[in-house]
């Protein structure tokens, strides 16, 4: 079975409900996964904006989920051995979808990586980019979900 990664709050290519963005609450979403290989050791997880103006947009950076994890539950704040990277709003933690008014509906990408590795030598408050690269090596599947949303 492979790696899959579930958000109740709205279908797959589904509306972002205002809740979970910056017209509303701004929380994140619960998630559910299941079918990780049988080597992993921990998570990782980005959520993205591909059609950000100025290119790919990063909302939350989080990693070292424990093995044990099938879940996050709503309005996360990390704790314990997860760690969370500086999203592109210049701040640790969640950011939700917030584009440019007029700007036409975005995508917004969920992925979760199953690693092969407990823990990542990471800071907290670390980039995309060094994420990324502490990621490459480690990575024995990916799961995606996407959400759309569109401020008028």
């Amino acid at each position: 079975m492979p790696l899959t990664l579930k958000i109740q709050a709205f279908p797959a290519a589904g509306i972002i409900p205002k809740e979970f963005t910056c017209e509303g609450a701004d929380r994140s979403p619960a998630l559910t996964w299941s079918g990780e290989p049988e080597k992993t050791k921990s998570f990782a997880l980005i959520l993205d904006d591909p059609d950000a103006p100025g290119g790919v947009w990063n909302h939350w950076l989080l990693w070292n989920i424990p093995v044990s994890t099938s879940h996050l539950e709503e309005n996360l704040r990390p704790h314990g051995a997860i760690l969370s990277g500086k999203n592109d709003f210049g701040k640790s933690g969640y950011g939700g979808p917030c584009p440019p008014r007029g700007h036409g509906a975005h995508r917004y990408y969920f992925r979760l990586f199953a690693l092969d590795r407990e823990k990542l030598n990471l800071p907290a408050g670390a980039s995309r980019a060094e994420l990324d690269r502490a990621l490459a090596p480690h990575i024995l599947a990916t799961a995606e979900y996407m959400g759309r949303f569109e401020r008028k």
